[in-house]
């Protein structure tokens, strides 16, 4: 082993296997020496000869030296590990500079469970990372595994068949195909490890107590009264019984084989149970104890950290510590493993929740409201499973037809993003976000604050259709109509009642919900009958110009009770085709078979309606396509930002400010002209530049302390002559007093357009952000920009421009110019692929933009380079 090479501890990963099972994967060591004998004696006969083509019953001690000590550059190794034993080695050995031979060999009672995918993954992005672009094996054609590893991994590969051997060969750069084929089955395996979470057949409750006030008798009883069909197992080291069930003193003395272990132990002591689970073979743990990373000290946090190590390494994934626990109210399981006391009854929604504490509120408000639920999961501190987990879960979950998620953090928003929206595409999900103002993060949960302002966050859920509200109560009446109605096939809502002024309040709430009311609100007085209400909700939904009805009702103090009406409403709605929604006042919840929201007031009626008007526009309409994108060279933009890193005196880790040669250099790799702009920090370079750039030229300060101040005459526009050089030079020069910290430059003058702006960056937590609105201080200070989240379709973009306010100004607004909208579109894709497919490019800013009518002119830029940070696991399968 070379001892110079740096050990590349961010290879290291925790991975979901196939099965849903965890396991460690890492660089292997000259330590691992050991290990690796005694993997191989484990390793069949045939898997070793498909490995080394003749027969290799044992490692030489050269060998094992061989194996073991790499440089982590031109020979690599990586290892994955479960608990202490290593089930598989995949390793690459550099041919050429750009070629390497890669061979696997995984453990015979591991093979099948994607081992050899995981491994691949990792490799590829390891030799990506050392300059290699191809990789190349020999395989015998009976080792059918090992072919299928490279032909279904989504790369093109090249076969080819001499002396019995087959020869594949395929570069590793990524491709579209190979990215979605990665995406699936992190899919299946993420799904199948919460699968194995709620669908236990057996479970143990770890400090079951005999106390009633404790929480692991709580435990013990939620499950046996709610009916669990499996075996329930009470683990206390003093107890002989337990709630009438027999105690064992520790996990590994129960007789029968336990899926899911609920922790209710000291904080101290949780690390020891975890040890007991993994050896007794348990698939999953619900940690409910407290005393982790919540409690904001060193010490909770550490052991927070240790509590998912070991869990993670013996295969076992958790939810918590500090959580509620979990439910599934699938009558196969009727698994009620959580604190909580009321339940809603079983029913169509999935609901995560981070917050322990709120847990229970929420619940109960789903319980009130006859809401029922399919699954629900509180993750507390979310450790490990976390909502994107959930999505996953949810997406292919017949039982689950909508999704409610309470979040207070997001550990990796540009996941969150492209999940959530392949789950909006099939079922509706919604969202309450807490700290959306402040970005806070609530102690316990060990992410980093989200530095994009609030209108990026907001813009990333409304991107991937999720349906973002500001309360739970809120959440829930989203949920009754989308869970119960169906989806609105547009935006014109009848409303209908027996009170005139609700029928205006409720005309009233529906325009400020974004709906169109169809016709004048219709009032039947006070007297109205059910065979009333029916004849006009009949008439109503039998209009095709009627997408939904918001029914209201007053009980009148000697008319009809509500029973009939409501009766007759249901009726109705029960074969209507399109959503209904009422308002019986002070009522609140789910009425009637037909699923019937209903209420306190016409106002919260028509939220929720808008709400899912909103959403069924989403869901019909086209989201476009990822455009491709001529001129764009990726490495050729890497290679300039690395040069820059690596320059005598720089920091990589702080960055620096591009030159303007180099910005040009680097906007040119994606396709963007930047006008040169010529320093001037003296009168004489003022006039010399005039000389050689010929025409007309502006003299313009581009420090960042000026660059947004029109106020201060910054630009100079017009020059063709020394005298008018001269004279822009003193006037500037007098006014911003020190034209060298202003930083003078000259620039040819660019056609007339609207002034528009492009930002992107990459935020530490939330990945690369792109943001769209017009140059200008009005459009600072009011916040008026549009954000995005890369990669953008073709509709993301043309959403982007035309949503800001000041969009009008580019589309002849008072007699202007229309801009060429396409042109705009295509400097944003260009923009955000660049910090997408960049990491080392931390910001570009282009600003102004002039948008002509036809194309447009980048006129000022800048641009930060710096050492990437949290984005290594672009293209590899890893936990967070």
């Amino acid at each position: 082993m070379d001892e110079a090479a740096d050990y590349p501890a961010h290879w290291e990963a925790d991975v979901v296997l196939s099965d849903g099972a965890t396991a460690h994967l890492r660089p292997m060591t000259p330590a691992d020496d050991e290990r690796l004998v005694e993997f191989y004696a484990r390793v069949s006969d045939r898997s070793k000869y498909y490995r080394f083509f003749a027969p290799y019953p044992t490692l030489s001690s050269r060998d094992v030296e061989r194996f073991t000590h790499v440089d982590h550059r031109d020979r690599v190794a990586l290892i994955l590990m479960v608990g202490d034993d290593m089930i598989a080695v995949g390793r690459y050995e550099r041919l050429s500079a750009t070629d390497a031979e890669v061979s696997f060999l995984v453990e015979d009672g591991h093979q099948g469970r994607g081992v050899g995918s995981v491994l691949l993954e990792h490799l590829a992005q390891a030799a990506r990372e050392r300059g290699v672009r191809r990789f190349v094996a020999d395989i015998l054609p009976a080792n059918h595994k090992m072919i299928s590893v490279f032909a279904d991994a989504g790369y093109t590969v090249d076969n080819s068949y001499e002396d019995g051997v087959a020869h594949v060969e395929f570069e590793i750069a990524p491709t579209g195909s190979s990215l979605e084929v990665m995406a699936a089955r992190e899919h299946r395996a993420e799904a199948r490890s919460i699968e194995r979470l709620l669908t236990p057949r057996s479970v143990a409750v770890i400090g079951a107590s005999r106390w009633r006030e404790k929480i692991g008798q709580t435990l013990v009883r939620n499950l046996v009264l709610g009916g669990f069909t499996g075996p329930v197992y009470a683990v206390n080291r003093e107890a002989a019984a337990v709630t009438g069930l027999p105690a064992y003193k520790s996990v590994r003395d129960v007789p029968g084989e336990i899926d899911l272990a609920l922790v209710a132990v000291p904080a101290d002591a949780v690390a020891d149970v975890v040890l007991d689970c993994a050896a007794k073979g348990v698939r999953g743990l619900v940690v409910v104890s407290s005393g982790f990373a919540e409690t904001g000290e060193p010490v909770g946090r550490s052991r927070q950290a240790e509590l998912v190590r070991l869990a993670r390494a013996h295969g076992m994934r958790i939810v918590g510590p500090n959580c509620l626990g979990i439910v599934n109210t699938d009558p196969a399981y009727s698994l009620n493993a959580s604190l909580a006391t009321t339940l809603p009854p079983a029913g169509k929604v999935g609901l995560f929740a981070q917050s322990g504490a709120l847990g229970s509120a929420i619940l109960g408000d789903g319980a009130a409201r006859g809401l029922g639920i399919s699954t629900f999961v509180s993750a507390g501190n979310r450790a490990d499973v976390s909502g994107n987990d959930l999505l996953q879960y949810w997406r292919d979950d017949a039982a689950t037809e909508v999704v409610l998620l309470y979040l207070e953090s997001l550990g990796n928003p540009r996941k969150f993003s492209r999940l959530s929206r392949a789950v909006a595409e099939i079922k509706p999900v919604v969202a309450v976000k807490s700290g959306r103002s402040t970005q806070g993060v609530p102690l316990g949960h060990t992410v980093r604050r989200i530095e994009a302002p609030a209108d990026a966050l907001d813009a990333m859920f409304r991107q991937s259709g999720v349906v973002l509200v500001d309360t739970i109560p809120e959440m829930f009446d989203v949920a009754q109509v989308l869970a119960f109605q169906p989806l609105p096939t547009g935006r014109t809502v009848a409303v209908m009642g027996n009170s005139g002024a609700l029928c205006l309040l409720a005309a009233d709430a529906a325009v400020s919900a974004g709906l169109d009311v169809y016709g004048d609100p219709v009032g039947f007085g006070a007297g109205a009958t059910a065979d009333d209400y029916r004849k006009a909700l009949r008439a109503f939904v039998d209009e095709p110009a009627v997408s939904s009805v918001l029914v209201v009702y007053a009980p009148a103090v000697d008319g009809p009770g509500g029973g009939d009406v409501a009766t007759a409403l249901a009726e109705v709605a029960a074969s209507a085709g399109k959503p209904v929604v009422t308002t019986f006042q002070g009522q609140r919840g789910v009425r009637g078979p037909a699923g019937v929201p209903s209420y306190p007031s016409p106002e919260e009626a028509a939220r929720a309606l808008g709400h899912a008007t909103e959403y069924a526009e989403w869901r019909r309409r086209s989201h476009g396509k990822v455009p491709r994108l001529d001129g764009c060279d990726a490495a050729a933009a890497r290679k300039l930002a690395r040069a820059v890193l690596s320059a005598p005196g720089t920091d990589p880790a702080e960055g620096a400010e591009l030159e303007p040669a180099r910005l040009r250099e680097l906007l040119a790799a994606y396709g963007v002209d930047l006008p040169p702009m010529v320093p001037a920090p003296t009168l004489e370079a003022a006039l010399t530049a005039l000389g050689e750039l010929g025409g007309e030229v502006v003299l313009k300060a581009t420090s960042p302390r000026l660059r947004h101040r029109p106020d201060l005459g910054a630009v100079w526009r017009n020059i063709d002559t020394e005298e008018e050089m001269r004279d822009a030079w003193a006037t500037m020069a007098r006014t911003l007093t020190d034209p060298a910290e202003a930083g003078f430059v000259v620039q040819p003058m660019a056609p007339g357009g609207v002034p528009v702006s492009i930002r992107a960056w990459a935020d530490p937590m939330f990945g690369p952000v792109i943001s769209f609105g017009v140059s200008g201080v009005a459009s600072d200070l009011l916040g008026d920009r549009s954000y995005r989240i890369p990669p953008l379709t073709d509709r993301d973009a043309a959403e982007m421009v035309r949503e800001v306010k000041a969009a009008a100004l580019l589309m002849g607004y008072h007699g202007g110019i229309m801009a060429d909208l396409g042109a705009v579109e295509d400097l944003v894709h260009r923009m955000s692929r660049l910090v997408d497919e960049v990491p080392e490019v931390g910001s570009v800013e282009l600003d102004p933009v002039l948008a002509g009518e036809s194309g447009l002119t980048v006129v000022n830029g800048s641009a930060r380079v710096a050492a990437p940070a949290g984005r290594q696991d672009w293209y590899t399968r890893r936990l967070p």
